[in-house]
């Protein structure tokens, strides 16, 4: 078992605190097993077995525990002989109706440490999370990044990273990858079963959608245009064309299902020379690159929009809240925000020819203030700055955490 660091010590200092620990994101990001290496290690710390109860409603072990009353009962159950503090780990919580009501008792009642974790970011909006309003921290996780990818690789990636790194572009970073055979035929079969699950699961059947052709639809479209301006009414006129009936509002519905599924993330844009964030024109970007993959197929020559996906990832994983940004009629690709710092990021495949570096280098410049301007691309070689706009390796950018 691979620590995930990066989440580890994120939670550590809210470990026995009376809050709610809760972990949000994609199937098979590897929520399941950050709750276990959580329990590895207070049983190192020489917590006593029986007061770690873990609860996994993938397993059918806890096919039972439907809702919120049967939940509370089998806590209760299990507790009452258990002395000291208990920590108790509710996995895939979702899938118990009324979830809410039970964990708020627990938490109330000081019956447990608690840690849940969810696969839909509508865990903590619906009406009944008010349950728990005030009284949780929410970690966000995520397939591996780069430097991850590598990690799990082992000894295999020292030999070459632009191997290795062409790999992860192609593959993706879902953990259970590296359980199979590096084989694109493998991977591509255990990658299109997991978003098969995932859209069944966590989209068709949460939220009863009938017309399923058409959701494919508009996840492939969507796949196609990640890094594109896109709207709804763009994705509808697209369906119209192709004699497909298909509401504006629908495409929209169907569009905030799988953000909230996490199959898709939606960026907003932000006027930065208005200040202000604009109501359209927003972009997406696929929640694995691996799952953009299974969609439309491997595209060699969208590596531009690959890398993209990529570095939009990677800077979620590092904690930045992401935008994209315009400036007059120039866009920036990124605009990476954590506290009251900004970080301003073009990428490019290569710097190939003077007009590719005066429009990446040229929409940075025009932005006033003294943040960090930073230009990413795959070339090997280039000038270290223009006008104090960096430029940087862009596997370097993703393998070093100086940003």
């Amino acid at each position: 078992m691979i620590l995930r660091d990066r989440y580890l010590k994120q939670i550590a200092p809210f470990i026995g605190k009376p809050v709610i620990k809760v972990i949000t994101g994609i199937r098979r990001c590897g929520k399941s097993t950050f709750l276990k290496m959580i329990c590895n290690s207070l049983l190192d710390k020489k917590v006593p077995p029986e007061n770690v109860i873990l609860i996994n409603k993938d397993s059918l072990d806890f096919d039972f525990i439907r809702n919120y009353q049967e939940l509370n009962d089998y806590v209760k159950k299990r507790c009452q002989t258990i002395s000291g503090v208990i920590y108790l780990f509710i996995d895939e919580v979702q899938e118990i109706e009324g979830w809410e009501k039970a964990v708020s008792g627990f938490l109330a009642d000081n019956t447990a440490d608690l840690f849940i974790t969810g696969s839909n970011s509508r865990l903590l909006s619906s009406e009944l999370a008010t349950y728990i309003s005030g009284r949780y921290i929410e970690f966000k996780m995520y397939p591996l990044t780069f430097s991850e990818f590598m990690q799990f690789r082992g000894n295999k990636a020292a030999d070459n990273v632009e191997d290795e790194f062409g790999l992860f572009m192609k593959y993706g970073g879902f953990p259970g990858i590296h359980h199979m055979e590096y084989d694109d035929e493998v991977i591509g079969q255990y990658v299109s079963a997991l978003y098969n699950t995932i859209l069944l699961k966590d989209v068709v059947a949460r939220n009863g959608v009938r017309d399923i052709a058409l959701l494919e639809r508009i996840a492939k479209f969507t796949a196609d245009n990640c890094g594109n301006i896109t709207s709804a009414k763009k994705i509808a006129d697209y369906i119209k064309s192709q004699r497909i009936k298909g509401s504006v509002d629908t495409v929209q519905s169907y569009l905030s299902m799988f953000t909230s599924a996490f199959i898709f993330f939606r960026v907003s844009r932000f006027d930065i020379k208005g200040k202000r964030l604009l109501e359209i024109h927003e972009k997406y970007y696929a929640g694995d690159i691996g799952l953009k993959h299974n969609l439309l197929g491997y595209k060699i020559g969208d590596i531009s929009g690959h890398l993209e996906n990529i570095v939009y990832l990677e800077l979620l994983a590092r904690g930045y809240k992401v935008e994209i940004g315009k400036y007059n009629e120039r866009e920036i690709d990124f605009i990476a925000s954590t506290g009251n710092e900004h970080l301003y990021i073009q990428v490019a495949y290569l710097l190939h020819d003077q007009k590719t570096i005066d429009r990446e280098f040229g929409a940075l410049e025009m932005i006033n203030d003294n943040f960090t301007k930073l230009v990413l691309s795959m070339d090997k070689f280039h000038d270290a700055n223009r006008n104090g706009i960096k430029w940087m390796n862009l596997i370097e950018f993703l393998i070093k955490s100086d940003y």
